[in-house]
């Protein structure tokens, strides 16, 4: 079950002008509850004008092997306008505390042999730090090709974290950038990455065919192109794994239609604990159980980070929006529930599963 606990900022890293690394020290009693995947996420939050503020930050540190972590950095880049990211750069120091909810997050990749390869643009970047420096350090049989995308080299976070792990694992590790604002003087044209681009670069790069897992991070725009040039190649949709930092505009996916219900009740599961409470007009499922749940796990609200992912026991839902689960997953019966809106007059759900 996810909870919050409160964790010191042990450091403060200058990356770029826009973006900083915050290093959290974990106390004994707590390590085990912060057991890490690479690739997860945690969420934090903050009340600021009697307003609870939460935010999702991926865990950007290799995991530890065979114990568990004693501290936890992630990256955090400025959002103009973000009530977060604006605290975190401009008042947050060493020696304060956080409300910090365990890792959560199913955008990783346990170590293992192979060929794994990732498009990310940003500060989608931070993920997929922690997944290959965990995967080179822990598997020698493992080999990684990172096709990473940014305005300007000073405005790249980790960039000396990435060129170290060029120089450790050479013949293992292979950097590919591209500057969209910026010329360089060796490698690729600077531009953007989009669908037509990386569909001519990829079989360029590496065996397309061969590799057994895709990881794609960053802005809407980056990964959908990525992603539609991966189906153009063939890529089967099991290998390829999404993570999205930035949806801004883009359209809502469609889903199911129906009629809202005059009355619905939802049922939900929550820690072992269930309960039945009717449905407010208009409120998404999540909302309904927070009204008499307060615990329940949520982080975005956007359907993006997935940490409110339950299980469609029974009735039916439309969900307006899912930028966090896989095809797998949603064909599986799992439906974001800050998205998810009831069609039935009684839904059924299980936050456990």
């Amino acid at each position: 079950m996810a909870r919050f606990h409160k964790l010191r900022v042990a450091a403060v890293d200058r990356l770029t002008d826009d973006s900083v690394a915050l290093t959290l020290a974990v106390p004994p009693n707590l390590r085990e509850a912060y057991r890490y995947v690479p690739g997860q996420h945690l969420a934090v939050r903050r009340t600021a004008e009697g307003e609870e503020i939460r935010r999702t930050y991926s865990i950007c540190s290799p995991a530890p092997d065979g114990r568990a972590p004693d501290t936890l950095r992630v990256g955090v880049r400025l959002v103009e306008g973000g009530a977060f990211s604006t605290y975190a750069l401009k008042e947050i120091n060493i020696g304060d505390e956080l409300e910090v909810m365990t890792p959560a997050g199913r955008f990783t990749l346990p170590p293992a042999p192979g060929l794994y390869a990732a498009v990310v643009g940003g500060s989608g970047i931070t993920p997929v730090l922690s997944i290959v420096s965990t995967l080179l350090e822990r598997e020698p049989r493992a080999r990684f090709c990172l096709i990473r995308s940014d305005r300007t080299s000073a405005s790249t976070m980790f960039l000396e974290e990435v060129a170290d792990l060029k120089d450790r694992f050479p013949e293992r590790f292979q950097l590919v950038t591209v500057l969209s604002r910026e010329e360089q003087q060796a490698g690729l044209p600077s531009g953007r990455l989009d669908r037509e681009r990386l569909t001519a670069l990829l079989p360029a790069l590496l065996p397309v065919e061969r590799v057994d897992g895709w990881f794609l991070c960053g802005p809407y725009g980056l990964v959908d192109g990525a992603d539609r040039a991966l189906r153009t190649l063939g890529v089967d949709r099991s290998r390829v794994h999404q993570e999205i930092f930035h949806v801004d505009a883009a359209p809502a996916p469609a889903g199911s239609r129906g009629p809202a219900p005059a009355h619905t009740t939802v049922t939900a599961r929550l820690d072992g604990r269930g309960g039945t409470w009717p449905a407010q007009e208009g409120e998404s499922l999540l909302d309904t159980v927070l009204r008499n749940r307060p615990d329940a796990p949520y982080a975005c609200k956007g359907g993006v980070c997935g940490t409110c992912r339950a299980f469609l026991v029974s009735g039916e839902v439309r969900m307006n929006r899912n930028y966090a689960l896989e095809a797998e997953e949603t064909e599986a019966g799992y439906v974001l529930a800050c998205q998810s809106h009831a069609v039935t007059e009684r839904v059924e759900v299980d936050f456990d599963r």
